[in-house]
């Protein structure tokens, strides 16, 4: 087993990653331990853009009074406050560094999307999330102070006396297990929007970022707070694509299968109503009309117009065979961005010292029950930054203490990979039908025995087996549904993402409170 000795370990190779791996550089060693490529992550798939003040008629407040909105009393309005008014500083910063955000008449094109009450996305067409990706890899890629591992999936923390001083990875293309050890360690591994059968996300979002904290002894929030993007793409049997929020913010109307437009009724800001009210609203209109999906109208706009606005979904669409000028398209709900995780405050720091976390991961406050549109990228670039410009001014421990040798309990062959596909499905099937946009008590009862059965397979597929890339994310998978379901069942009240027909006020009584999960709920 090798072991390896850096001043900073960054588990995952997304924005929150990848910048805060720049900033802290010039200071110290970093080691970037991604599980696939390092250019796949959820930064890759974001289309929107970013959220920031640049329009006259916007202001710091409106965007702050926007994301309290949504967030249903759950935001922390100081880390909101802060991370908001970084926005413009992040986007120049990005612009210095390659960026190529879209422009108009010399200025930043500026988007709108549901809750925002001004234009203020700045994007890169409907590649934001690529171009992003591209430039910071390359910078990376240019920068001597920091090493990518790819392939390498991180499954353990490595922890001492409270502290955490690095992780153990799984080399899947070796099938060997490395030590890494550092005094930092920032977690930026994503969501876990694979917990679901209907995703946006790509196949590594698998809340293995949440697990490895949970296990660590971590603090954990709001893991009920899964958002559902209301329009991926729908084809039955395919692969759901995004189709972004801002395709509604530049005017495209919702309809049911048989052509009525819904969101005039459901909501004064009609098909940009936040992300929740629009996916109950679809959720809604498909169980009364039995429809399979519902459709977005783009007819009345310009063909030239939204082939240059949106590129990426006008190429798509175009390979589908749809004519924009007279075609409606078909769109579901889908897992889209986890707004709880793992608890930290405005500079990343977890319950755990030497742990850091930044991005979907990470729970600071800042989108509370419900994330407004485009304060993803802003809060992961902001936390990165901040928790790069803290660290860089604290002492880090000068020695790092030895580990044993890994030794895994298993001697037995490993099994098909149908095996652990079965299980995902299985999981995946729970979550989706029980614990999905619209919940019920009855369906979380019957979500938490079912996911406990198929949890007691998982064990023994993880400990009976030599260790392998499927059996770590099969591991996770069932620990963090588990832990989502616990959370569920916990809040008696429907709030922003977390709907329940058997409690659907918001409780008004009491103080609104984080969900937090006590440690050793599932070993």
């Amino acid at each position: 087993m090798a072991a390896r000795s850096f001043d900073f370990l960054v588990l995952g190779s997304g924005v929150a990653g990848l910048s805060f791996a720049l900033k802290v550089a010039p200071v110290g060693k970093v080691a970037v331990v991604t599980k696939k490529k390092r250019s796949e992550s959820n930064t890759n798939y974001a289309q929107g853009g970013i959220a920031a003040v640049f329009d006259s008629a916007d202001s710091f407040e409106k965007h702050i009074q926007d994301t309290l909105a949504a967030g249903a009393g759950l935001c922390k309005e100081g880390i909101v406050r802060e991370i908001v008014e970084s926005g413009p500083r992040l986007i120049e910063e990005l612009t210095r560094w390659g960026v190529r955000f879209s422009h108009e008449d010399g200025r930043f094109a500026l988007g709108r999307e549901g809750g925002h009450s001004q234009k203020r996305v700045v994007h890169a067409g409907d590649y934001s999330g690529r171009e992003l990706e591209r430039v910071l890899v390359d910078k990376v890629k240019r920068e001597k102070n920091i090493a990518v591992f790819e392939h390498h999936f991180a499954f353990e923390l490595l922890q001492k006396e409270g502290r955490i001083w690095g992780a153990r990875t799984y080399d899947s293309e070796e099938n060997t297990v490395e030590t890494f050890s550092a005094p930092t360690t920032l977690l930026a591994t994503g969501g876990c929007g694979r917990l679901w059968r209907h995703t946006t996300n790509p196949p590594i979002a698998t809340g293995d970022g949440l697990a490895l904290a949970y296990r660590a002894g971590a603090a954990l929030a709001n893991l009920e707070f899964m958002q559902f993007h209301p329009t991926a793409f729908y084809q039955a049997n395919d692969q759901p694509f995004l189709i972004s929020e801002a395709v509604r913010g530049e005017g495209a109307i919702l309809r049911a299968k048989d052509g009525k437009r819904f969101m005039e009724t459901m909501h004064p800001l009609k098909e940009l109503a936040p992300r929740d009210v629009v996916a109950r609203a679809i959720d809604r209109v498909l169980k009364e009309t039995d429809g399979d999906c519902v459709f977005l109208d783009l007819t009345h706009l310009e063909v030239k117009f939204v082939e240059k606005r949106f590129p990426q979904i006008f190429e798509f669409c175009r390979r589908k065979k749809l004519d924009l000028k007279k075609d409606w398209i078909p769109v579901v709900p889908a897992a889209h961005y986890m707004c709880g995780g793992v608890v930290t405050d405005v500079y990343g720091q977890t319950s755990l010292p030497g742990l850091l976390a930044a991005g979907e991961v990470a729970c600071t406050g800042m989108h509370g029950a419900n994330r407004l549109a485009s304060n993803s990228l802003l809060e992961a670039l902001a936390v990165a930054d901040f928790a790069a410009r803290k660290i860089k001014e604290e002492k880090r421990p000068a020695k790092l203490p030895d580990f044993p040798i890994h030794t895994h309990p298993a001697d037995k062959p490993a099994p098909e990979k149908i095996v652990a596909a079965h299980e995902r499905e299985a999981m995946a099937a729970v979550m989706w039908d029980y614990v999905g946009i619209v919940r019920t008590n009855r369906r979380l009862t019957l979500a938490a025995e079912r996911l406990t059965a198929v949890a007691q397979g998982v064990k023994n597929f993880y400990y009976g087996h030599p260790l392998s890339y499927d059996s770590i994310e099969l591991f996770n998978l069932s620990l963090v549904s588990r832990l989502v379901v616990e959370a569920a069942r916990a809040r008696k009240e429907s709030r922003g993402l977390h709907y329940n027909l058997d409690c659907p006020e918001t409780d008004k009584t009491h103080p609104a409170k984080d969900t937090l999960l006590p440690p050793g709920l599932f070993v």
